[in-house]
């Protein structure tokens, strides 16, 4: 099996990316951690096997779109031990599943069981975008993560923060202090400082806005999302807002893709728009219809999804039933509606949403 270093000089030598220092400087982390992996079981006392001990893991932290997702593919690919790759919302939904699960047995700890289940037969755990915004997976992530290191788990995380910024100014944060005390201490922290974002140069230049929204305009965002994905078929990913799930139906390497009804067409709120817009670092909507009288409710969720999407600076990619300035022409709302279609057409600007 090659390792990390192999796999990634293989595809600049095929093309598939182009060299990155930044990128390159990191490799050595991954191969640390796969050849450490690698080693022959022991022997001990009694002829019983004896695993070598658990490597320390590796926190990569950076800008979005710097090929943090590509260089984790990688690294799974290289493995030869039981891995899991799983986003880290994702993850966390599974482990409150597992507790309520846990509680309605009547198990003291509702988090052994939980733990030990996600620790069965299994040497590393390889999550997307580590972020804690929630008060209750703040006070669950801690004792979780202990629970794993200590049955030699090797746990690898990208993150667009660094461990000291992670829950930042969430309520009684000094509670979670500990824990980013525990990932300096069990993982090699790295930040991949590329200057390049991967991501808007895949879409620099190209047409983000698709008019009418018809089976071209499919096909379109299909081939944007492939190249944005890797390919990725995408699975749902449910966020919990205020304690309430909200859905995005396809989501894979930070990308979100959903009709224009998933988000607009339920009793969404601003707050569930901003998880949204957290956690997608780009958002392909479907099927925008025209606006008016008729749909009116829908209309204001829109406006309110496209604002939240604009302040955190998100890669909006769309097929819509007309351009911007003539979704809305008719009833009540044209007027504020003039921002958002003004909005629209900032946010297909090639240079939009890159940093600074």
């Amino acid at each position: 099996m090659s390792n990390v270093s192999d796999l990634y000089r293989a595809r600049v030598a095929r093309g598939e990316i182009k060299p990155d220092p930044a990128q390159e400087a990191v490799l050595p982390e991954f191969d640390r951690i796969d050849n450490a992996l690698n080693q022959p079981v022991k022997r001990g006392f009694f002829g019983r096997r004896k695993a070598p001990d658990a490597p320390k893991g590796l926190y990569l932290w950076g800008g979005v779109g710097r090929g943090k997702s590509m260089l984790m593919d990688l690294f799974v690919e290289s493995l030869s031990v039981p891995v899991r790759r799983v986003h880290f919302h994702a993850f966390m939904q599974e482990i409150h599943a597992g507790m309520t699960a846990a509680r309605a047995a009547k198990v003291e700890d509702a988090l052994a069981p939980v733990a030990e289940k996600v620790a069965a037969d299994l040497r590393v755990l390889a999550f997307d975008e580590m972020q804690i915004t929630d008060i209750t997976d703040a006070m669950i992530v801690g004792r979780l993560f202990e629970m794993l290191f200590d049955r030699g788990i090797v746990v690898v995380t990208t993150s667009n923060r660094v461990p000291d910024d992670l829950y930042k100014d969430g309520l009684n944060r000094q509670l979670f202090l500990p824990f980013i005390e525990e990932i300096k201490s069990r993982m090699v922290v790295h930040e991949l400082e590329s200057p390049r974002d991967y991501r808007q140069h895949r879409l620099a230049g190209g047409q983000v806005y698709f008019a009418p929204a018809n089976a071209e305009a499919r096909g379109q965002l299909n081939a944007i999302w492939d190249d944005l994905t890797g390919g990725a078929a995408g699975e749902p990913l449910v966020l919990t807002v205020q304690k309430r799930p909200v859905e995005i139906p396809r989501f894979a390497n930070g990308v979100g893709r959903a009709r224009f009804y998933d988000f607009c067409g339920k009793m969404l709120g601003a707050a569930d728009y901003l998880a949204i817009a957290e956690t997608c670092k780009v958002l392909i909507l479907e099927d925008i219809p025209r606006l008016g009288r008729s749909n009116f409710n829908e209309a204001k969720r829109f406006v309110t999804l496209i604002d939240a999407l604009y302040e955190a600076k998100v890669r909006f990619i769309c097929s819509a039933a007309d351009e911007p300035e003539s979704l809305y022409i008719e009833g009540e709302g044209v007027f504020e509606f003039e921002r958002t279609a003004s909005r629209l057409r900032e946010m297909q600007d090639k240079d939009w949403g890159a940093e600074e």
